[in-house]
């Protein structure tokens, strides 16, 4: 069970590398017009945060989550390395 739960977490933060390094690709190569198309994507999540005021404390809560076409090759590409190791 032990290995499972190593296993589980090296193909989170490989996940997690190809989506960080796909969007900063994709941020970078989107003023090459050739290539902007990899910036192209969607978000989803609150776009105005939620505001809880309780008197003497304030909470704000947002969150947003951006796909793009290079962060989705980076997922498919984390995936690909992580079955091969």
């Amino acid at each position: 069970m032990r290995g499972q739960t190593k296993n589980v977490w090296v193909m989170i933060l490989f996940l997690l590398a190809g989506v960080v390094l796909g969007g900063f690709i994709g941020s970078l190569f989107a003023g090459v017009p050739a290539l902007s198309w990899l910036a192209y994507g969607s978000n989803f999540g609150l776009t105005s945060p939620l505001v809880l005021d309780v008197g003497v404390l304030t909470l704000q809560f947002a969150f947003t989550i951006r796909f793009t076409i290079a962060g989705i090759i980076g997922i498919l590409i984390a995936l690909l390395l992580y079955r091969k190791l």
